[in-house]
């Protein structure tokens, strides 16, 4: 992987483009470098980067260039094939099983090596030897045949190349030895060409495979782009693509929906589940005036938003963008590396045969002269060089991508070393993400009556802070007459007795008292709590206790922070959630530096 710039060209003035490339059929840093080199030379191209790991092209160019058609054809002249990002994905076929057929053929040809280590000596047949390596050699191995082609065509050397001359030559002088010496067992190298040829399909089994768990993030975060929105115009609602939705369009989200646009509600009330893009574990409230997120969850009302944003110019486009980018980029040391893998193909062929000749003077045996110089051919076939540093990089993001960590640029795992502050983000990194009931305090009734009425009310919601109530308790009675209040809670009947459930304002707005419970309530919402009331409506309204919510701590969050100080790393939290929230996470985990209510897309300032 590398990077190629055109340094004439002045971008001061020029209004440029990026573009994202996935290249098939690269093997190793010699790839990369053709690749970089042929749409380098394409006009217009202002700097371009290959990623062996991801099999992307990286193209800055202006805009006044063109389709990229120029592009794709540079691409495919060196090679290779290219296609446009938004392209469909090709199929491709599950290679597992030709590794698993390439190693039930290659086995048999071991299997003698494995007997001298018990001191039994036998030999297969020579003519069984080469059935079995036949298939392997030229089926199996026929992609290195393809890509080794295209790179001698191209007037370069590849990772294909290598293992094409390497078993080409082990199998040919074996094919030559059956045929050409009548011993009871001549030396036939079948083992050398299959077992090299499976090995090399394996790893290159195990690297797509580590690629699609790097990329799972990315899928995840694509996901949660709707394909469609509901537009109301002029009175009338109808579901269209999303790429035909416009600013100032009215888009209606309904219960469970996510939001497709950025906008602003103007009509309707509900609570949005923004957990995934802001870090509010706790459902948001919204009604007229408050913003929406694209990608965020309505929860419960019906709503009306005024788009503000679409596509690439939402908030969830952009964090989907960091991902690329994250992936898309390398670290330092890969630029070094890839140009000592540039000339590192040729070298390795320049080695062999001066191996060979050396050998061949030295003794004048060909067969053992040919053997030593496709020992140094096979050795270098994985091409370490060239994939080990991208393939470290591609494992270590994939890694920490499953564990909820986005890392933006390869240079940050090279600087991990000397790492002094680390900021964590609060859901999901150092809590558990999810709402659960940490308090319940009953007036005039026991806890558990407390809890059943609760949770009779909540039954069958989806809402968070429901399954949070449902979580606390095994009551399994339903209340009658439910409704969901929008913007206030819920409200019903229960063995006789009229109940509500929801915000401090709603309970005022029935006109019942909580002056009774006030103070403890201050005290839970300080510590970043989210509080609801229980009341009875009918008759005299009477308040029957309050539920506190919160976003408990990871069992091992404390214990990380407590090593990371010992180690002298000052921890910073920098968390979309609310002040009182972030600060209570904060003082549990000893952490002296908050910045709470930060958005993703700003999140990079504060660092």
């Amino acid at each position: 992987m590398g990077r190629s710039k055109l340094p004439s060209m002045d971008t001061r003035t020029t209004p440029t483009l990026t573009l994202q490339l996935p290249i098939e059929g690269m093997t190793c840093a010699s790839c990369v470098a053709r690749v970089e080199k042929a749409l380098a030379k394409v006009p217009g191209v202002q700097s371009v980067s290959v990623n062996l790991a991801t099999e992307q092209a990286t193209v800055v160019r202006q805009k006044s260039s063109g389709p990229t058609a120029d592009l794709l054809a540079a691409v495919e002249k060196a090679g290779y094939t290219a296609r446009e990002m938004a392209s469909p994905e090709p199929h491709h076929s599950p290679q597992g099983w030709q590794v698993a057929l390439a190693a039930a053929l290659s086995a048999p040809l071991v299997l003698p090596m494995v007997g001298d280590l018990f001191g039994q000596h036998w030999m297969l047949p020579g003519w069984l030897q080469l059935l079995l390596a036949t298939p392997v050699q030229f089926w199996l191995g026929a992609r290195f045949y393809a890509g080794g082609w295209k790179s001698v065509r191209a007037g370069s050397g590849s990772m294909d190349v290598l293992v094409a001359l390497g078993t080409s030559a082990a199998y040919g002088l074996s094919v030559w030895q059956l045929f050409n010496d009548r011993s009871a067992m001549p030396a036939l190298y079948f083992e050398s060409a299959a077992v090299v040829i499976t090995l090399v399909r394996f790893g290159k089994w195990l690297e797509a495979r580590a690629k699609r768990q790097t990329t799972e993030a990315l899928r995840a975060l694509q996901a949660l782009r709707p394909d469609t929105a509901c537009v109301r115009r002029e009175g009338h609602e109808e579901s269209v693509p999303l790429a035909q939705v416009r600013v100032g369009d009215e888009v209606v989200l309904r219960p469970g929906e996510r939001a497709p646009v950025d906008g602003v509600v103007i009509e309707g009330a509900s609570h949005m589940d923004e957990s995934l893009l802001t870090g509010e574990s706790l459902p948001v409230t919204k009604a007229a005036g408050s913003r929406v997120t694209g990608g965020a969850i309505n929860a419960e009302g019906l709503l009306v938003v005024l788009t503000t944003a679409v596509g690439a110019e939402t908030a969830l486009a952009r964090i989907v963008r960091l991902v690329e980018s994250a992936q898309a980029k390398k670290a330092p040391i890969q630029q070094l590396v890839d140009q000592v893998s540039a000339v590192f193909v040729p070298a390795v062929v320049v080695a062999a045969v001066v191996t060979f000749a050396g050998w061949w003077w030295w003794n004048g045996d060909i067969p053992t002269a040919l053997l030593h110089a496709v020992a140094v051919l096979v050795i270098a076939c994985p091409c370490a060089l060239g994939l080990a540093t991208p393939a470290a990089i591609m494992a270590g993001t994939g890694t920490a991508a499953k564990h909820g960590i986005l890392i933006q640029d390869a240079l940050a795992l090279e600087a991990m070393h000397a790492v002094k502050v680390i900021a964590f983000d609060k859901t999901g990194t150092l809590t558990q993400g999810k709402p659960v009931l940490v308090e319940a305090t009953p007036m005039a009734l026991s806890r558990d009556e407390l809890l059943t009425r609760a949770a009779a009310l909540q039954a069958g919601s989806e809402h968070p802070l429901a399954r949070a109530v449902l979580d606390a308790t095994h009551a399994t009675e339903r209340a009658q007459k439910v409704q969901a209040v929008a913007g206030r809670g819920v409200s019903g009947v229960f063995n006789g007795e009229s109940l509500a459930l929801g915000s401090s304002p709603w309970m005022g707005e029935l006109g019942v008292d909580t002056k009774a419970l006030a103070e403890a309530a201050a005290t839970l919402q300080s510590q970043g709590r989210t509080v609801s009331w229980l009341a009875r409506t009918d008759g005299s309204p009477q308040l029957l206790g309050l539920l506190a919510f919160g976003d408990s701590l990871k069992p091992e969050a404390a214990a990380a922070m407590a090593r990371l100080k010992a180690h002298g790393v000052r921890t910073v939290l920098v968390s979309g959630d609310n002040r009182g929230s972030a600060q209570a996470v904060a003082d549990a985990l000893g952490i002296a530096e908050v910045h709470a209510e930060v958005l993703p897309g700003d999140k990079a300032g504060v660092i």
